[in-house]
């Protein structure tokens, strides 16, 4: 069982009046098909500093830019702005960051991961900040990207469940969903995540209901963390005055047996991240039972009354069939898509070499 935070920021403390000026951070990005590894670079960036804005692009940039993305704009400013670390969400941000852009919004400096971010053309997209200073990397999440949710949803495979040894199917898509010429890429391959007890701590950091809050439990699957579950559990949180949502994930054991195929996508140590990353969740009980027992409504010192079970209409249908469905309908754009981000990457790297090479030339060069 674990406790996440409450307030701004998951718990932060807020600088007093008379201490120095907050520090204001910027991140951007498309933020399709957001997971823990997206949370937990938001969470990296608002420790540098007391203020997190997030720009993310429209639809008609990442198609240009990238490719078609899997969830509309709209989909994805709600679901940046349900993770706890995210104080502002600037809808339509431009996909090149520039010095205007940070002083529009007041941000001292922009944060993003130690990966490589071109525009169509294979320009860095940070350049002018980087330039004046005003730049700072995160580390990116190891064992997890977009490119590899897609492949585990393409192939009905049960791989990702555990870390035992890929089926040779899985293999063979991890070795080339994506590729460009040149071979493997390091920033778009498929790799599986290692959990450890200290990135639940850097998720978690809760602590126990209060006097006057309401205890409301939620259990299930949690899968693909999507904004269907942030509309529920946006519902949830509002059912109480002060409320403490503690949600209830199942084994990938049990999700298998009712959802069957190759679900759950994310496995348990996946979706316990993603979920602990939603500002509505104080605590998540990680491999809760399928069926709620009055022993555990007992561990979570409930009243001892019964007959307390609420229903509650998301508004919203998507589920995580339907994301699936979105996928395997585009499947070739996204192939498609991938490889031209790998294309462009090789470009980039190849023309940074080449200014290693010669530094005497590095003023004409473009990148």
């Amino acid at each position: 069982m674990i406790r996440n935070g409450h307030g701004e920021a998951g718990g932060a403390k807020r600088p007093g009046p008379r201490a120095r000026r907050a520090v204001r951070v910027w991140c951007d990005g498309c933020y399709d098909m957001v997971h823990y590894g997206h949370s937990n670079q938001l969470r990296q960036a608002r420790a540098m500093g007391d203020r997190l804005i997030v720009g993310v692009h429209t639809d008609e940039e990442i198609a240009k830019h990238k490719g078609p993305p899997v969830f509309t704009q709209e989909e994805r400013y709600k679901m940046v702005q349900a993770i706890k670390w995210v104080d502002e969400v600037v809808p339509a941000a431009p996909y090149v960051t520039t010095l205007e852009t940070l002083d529009k919004y007041s941000c001292d400096f922009c944060v993003h991961g130690n990966d490589i971010t071109l525009t169509v053309d294979g320009r860095d997209t940070y350049e002018e900040v980087k330039q004046a200073g005003r730049y700072r990397e995160c580390k990116r999440t190891q064992g997890v990207s977009t490119t590899d949710l897609v492949g585990r949803m393409l192939l009905v495979t049960k791989a990702h469940h555990s870390s035992q040894e890929m089926s040779s199917e899985y293999r063979e898509y991890a070795d080339s969903f994506g590729k460009g010429p040149e071979g493997r890429n390091p920033w778009t391959g498929v790799s599986q995540f290692l959990q450890t007890s200290q990135k639940i701590i850097q998720f978690a950091s809760g602590k126990e209901p209060q006097p006057g809050e309401t205890v409301i439990y939620v259990a299930g699957a949690f899968d693909l963390f999507h904004i269907g579950h942030v509309d529920f559990l946006e519902k949830v949180y509002g059912l109480a005055e002060r409320p403490y949502v503690i949600a209830g994930l199942h084994f990938d054991q049990e999700v298998n047996h009712y959802k069957g195929k190759n679900y759950p996508i994310m496995n348990l140590h996946e979706r316990t991240l993603s979920v602990l990353a939603c500002r509505y969740v104080s605590e998540v009980v990680i491999g809760a039972p399928y069926s709620v027992t009055a022993e555990l409504l007992d561990h979570f010192k409930e009243p001892k009354r019964r007959g307390i079970f609420c229903q509650v209409d998301s508004g919203n249908d998507l589920t995580t069939d339907l994301i699936v469905q979105r996928i395997i309908k585009n499947r070739l754009e996204y192939e498609a898509r991938n490889q031209k981000k790998e294309a462009k990457e090789l470009a980039f790297q190849e023309a940074m070499r080449r200014q290693e090479v010669q530094p005497e030339r590095e003023s004409d060069c473009d990148f």
